[in-house]
């Protein structure tokens, strides 16, 4: 789906696939026709944006073999569906029973992580359509937060500056820029933009930069305008936005009972009381050991805690469909950073994500009971994400990719 910023500049709106369990080539492409293809349908979008997650293995696969990627973009373009943007967050299996700390190995300081992120770089050089400014791959905060030290850091910055290499190369190879930007997220290294600031200002800005995802921008307890504007003075630019919403719950203790009706044992619910906002703006690193008074790693860890609300809690939600009070979801945080990256002069960023990786894991009353429902959700929070950008200024555009 393509909208036009008023500053004339195409933005690329689109959904993620980590939702979905393939992790083969068949299975990518049959989830196309399970999917996407209704899902466009439904908006009478053309094309529809993926932002495909492919699995390392399936990866490797791909950048081995110049003919398969001819072959998974013909798929693509004969369904109507485009890709600009690639998850490298996961590296596998992220829909597995259980994912939780699994999702953050391997990290930054291995060339595992490395050498994944460049077969994305390279698989994507190849799937963009002819007329994408860019392509771009999103990925972890470097690591968790522990362990980590000094010679943590220093090997991720050394994996960080052959990534811009890489990159590079890619580039010289194909015509076709891809920039890679990393992800903050609750519990990890990078947190916040502060402490993006602080880990990722001297990296090469041309090829690398930040993915903002809006669920854990919201986690943070941070103002989307001032935490877009240190981006901005530190020089690191926002290359993806994951447009999520997160968990919100006003007063834990009275709103216990239904808290407890999103505990689930797949993902991490990092949780974040509005402390929070304070030592992010200082930059310090929420979820301390030391200091756990406003921070948890996971929901039922604070439920049982009993810290103190107002809480945010990363889960993300569905957009158009918001849990039912006394629960609530971040939408505010989401509105105030679609407006601040598109009132003015020109687009903020152009790919944008809608990214709920969770109906697989909601509530039992409001869970997908089949293929059909779940690309109806997926199809009513893209109509809701290009509602909000019209609102904006940002005007569809009608235009087709296929042959």
């Amino acid at each position: 789906m393509r909208l036009r910023h008023a500053g004339g500049r195409t933005v690329h709106l689109g959904y993620c696939t980590n939702v979905h369990p393939a992790e083969d080539l068949a299975g990518i492409v049959a989830q196309l026709d399970t999917y996407a293809v209704p899902i466009r349908e439904t908006l009478g979008a053309d094309p529809l944006g993926l932002g495909l997650w492919l699995a390392a293995p399936v990866a490797a696969e791909l950048a081995a073999d110049p003919a398969a990627r001819r072959r998974l973009r013909t798929e693509l373009t004969v369904r109507g569906l485009e890709v600009v943007t690639l998850n490298g967050f996961p590296y596998a299996a992220f829909q597995a029973p259980v994912v939780k700390g699994a999702v953050y190995r391997p990290d930054w300081t291995t060339d595992d992580r490395l050498g994944y992120t460049l077969d994305l770089a390279r698989v994507l050089a190849d799937l963009l359509p002819d007329d994408a400014a860019r392509g771009s791959v999103s990925t972890l905060p470097l690591a968790w937060r522990a362990p980590w030290d000094h010679s943590h850091a220093e090997a991720a910055r050394q994996r960080l500056d052959r990534l811009a290499t890489g990159l590079a190369a890619v580039e010289r190879d194909t015509g076709r820029p891809v920039r890679v930007g990393f992800e903050p997220e609750p519990g990890c290294v990078v947190e916040s933009t502060p402490q993006a600031v602080a880990a990722l200002s001297g990296m090469d800005t041309d090829r690398l930069g930040i993915c903002l995802d809006l669920a854990h921008l919201a986690c943070a307890w941070e103002e989307p305008a001032a935490a877009l504007e240190r981006l901005a003075v530190a020089g690191l630019p926002v290359v993806k936005v994951q447009v999520s919403a997160a968990l919100e719950a006003a007063d834990p203790t009275v709103d216990a009972a239904a808290l407890r009706r999103w505990v689930e044992p797949r993902f991490l619910h990092q949780t974040r009381t509005a402390g929070c906002a304070a030592a992010s703006a200082g930059g310090l690193r929420a979820a301390d050991p030391a200091d756990p008074s406003w921070a948890a790693d996971d929901l039922d860890v604070a439920l049982d805690a009993g810290l103190p609300g107002p809480w945010r809690v990363h889960y993300h939600v569905p957009l158009h469909a918001p849990p039912e009070p006394p629960l609530g979801s971040t939408l505010p945080v989401l509105r105030a950073a679609l407006a601040a990256l598109f009132t003015g002069a020109d687009a903020g960023c152009d790919h944008l994500d809608v990214e709920t990786y969770t109906w697989g894991v909601l509530p039992a009353a409001r869970r997908p009971r089949t293929d059909a429902e779940l690309a109806a959700g997926i199809a009513a929070e893209l109509a809701f994400t290009r509602d909000e950008l019209v609102a904006l200024g940002l005007t569809p555009l009608a235009e087709a990719v296929r042959a």
